[in-house]
């Protein structure tokens, strides 16, 4: 007897017109595709282009046997609005459809963070602020801060939080803030999965010293198949 398909993976991202965040993107799906052999690896965006995830769900074909047809992992690094809101309702009235939790908070991603600064040779003095894109949403700002206070215990210095956009302070306010207080040279963090206008704005806050994005660190897809995996585990 054949064994069924395993259920199909929906990477779903935010979305950008920033041609080199998207090249990003696509390559972290394809890495993933290539830790996965035999799982169809689908990609899918909750903004700004398609496919659209709403879509991309509707045509995962049903199993007839009732199982999980697909997982979708968020490619998002904290559970905001686009989690808890666009992605239930891309998965409304598909109960084969499971959604999993965003990359972060993870000690993997803060791995991640670190080696960026070591990449960008962060200075060991000053402050330090971590830069997310930014979410209204209080949750999203609350793995954002966890986050920062995990990257804060693996540096033993305090970690400051700001946004690219969104809620306050953004990152130009913090980083003028920190030379104000005598807190230099600044490091700004980016907490942002791929270049684009938020990593531009991060470049031009002032700061000494500006991290790169996260992608193209293959620990991202790894996260990717974890959440996967993970999702399809017995209760």
């Amino acid at each position: 007897m054949t064994e069924p398909a395993p259920p199909v993976l929906v990477v779903c991202a935010h979305g950008t017109r920033d041609p080199a965040g998207r090249a990003a993107v696509r390559a972290c799906v394809a890495a993933v595709a290539a830790r996965l052999p035999g799982v169809d690896v689908r990609e899918a965006y909750v903004d700004v282009h398609a496919p659209e995830v709403a879509d991309v769900v509707a045509d995962l074909p049903r199993r007839p046997d009732g199982a999980v047809a697909g997982v979708v992992v968020p490619l998002l690094l904290a559970a905001g609005y686009h989690v808890r809101v666009d992605l239930a309702a891309a998965v409304q009235g598909r109960p084969d459809v499971l959604v999993t939790g965003a990359l972060g908070p993870d000690d993997l991603l803060v791995d991640v963070l670190l080696d960026r600064m070591a990449a960008a040779r962060a200075s060991s003095e000053g402050s330090v602020v971590l830069v997310p894109a930014g979410s209204s949403d209080e949750r999203a700002q609350a793995g954002s801060r966890e986050t920062g206070r995990r990257l804060g215990e693996r540096l033993g210095r305090d970690v400051r939080l700001a946004f690219a956009a969104g809620p306050r302070p953004p990152v130009a306010c913090a980083v003028t803030r920190a030379r104000l207080e005598g807190a230099t040279p600044v490091t700004v963090v980016s907490y942002l999965l791929a270049p684009g206008f938020f990593q531009r704005r991060l470049e031009a806050s002032g700061a000494a010293t500006v991290t790169g994005p996260l992608l193209p660190d293959p620990r991202v897809a790894d996260l990717v198949v974890a959440r996967y995996r993970a999702a399809l585990e017995p209760a």
